[in-house]
């Protein structure tokens, strides 16, 4: 086992998959191991242990299997140029394409079922100035993905003007979720408003291959 960075904590080698942004950390809270993610992140496991992320416009789509306890989260923005969000391969729903299927496929691999999966889709909010309700554009795209793939969606908190903090336990599905009102909403702005910068200066091509 590895080492769980800044925590003391081995790391599982088993039963977890996540994306290279992935922190994981010890959560004080609830006493268990945590797995914080950002913008372009994720995490899928089959153990104890809680995803958690923080939304302004991004989305992310909880999903799980309820009967092999398999569990994961991603955290998504569209960039910002034309084409319709609920079209799979328009050069901006790519980005969301690609981490719905990373999080379906994660959870496939680790012995999840396609046809006992479920959703949970939190986010979407409209907090960043000067561009179009990008926020909008991830929700729908996100809920259009789903029922394209046939995987039911049992619960959503999407769209307003706040923030969200988000706690996803995969064994469970359960969701615990916070609306941020203080000045925790300036670090969501910035840090969604670097990320949609990072995504409107980069070229598709070969970058992403779907699967």
């Amino acid at each position: 086992m590895s080492m769980a960075p800044g925590t003391g904590l081995a790391e599982p080698q088993r039963g977890a998959l996540a994306s290279e942004a992935a922190d994981l950390y010890l959560d004080r809270e609830f006493n268990r191991l945590a797995a914080k993610i950002g913008p372009g992140g994720y995490y899928v496991s089959g153990r104890d242990l809680a995803v958690v992320t923080v939304l302004g416009s991004c989305v992310s789509a909880c999903i799980y299997d309820p009967v092999a306890r398999i569990g994961g989260m991603n955290h998504f923005m569209l960039p910002e140029c034309g084409g319709d969000p609920g079209r799979q391969l328009s050069p901006s729903a790519r980005y969301g394409a690609y981490a719905m299927e990373v999080l379906i496929n994660r959870l496939l691999g680790l012995g999840a079922e396609r046809y006992r999966l479920l959703a949970k889709v939190f986010g979407g909010a409209r907090v960043l100035q000067g561009v179009t309700d990008i926020g909008r554009r991830n929700a729908a795209f996100a809920l259009a993905y789903l029922r394209r793939e046939r995987i039911a969606v049992v619960a959503s908190d999407l769209g307003g003007v706040l923030p969200r903090k988000l706690y996803f336990f995969t064994q469970t599905g359960r969701v615990l979720l916070k609306e941020l009102r203080s000045a925790d909403q300036e670090t969501v702005i910035a840090r969604e408003d670097r990320h949609a910068r990072r995504l409107g200066a980069s070229r598709m091509g070969g970058e992403v291959d779907l699967f």
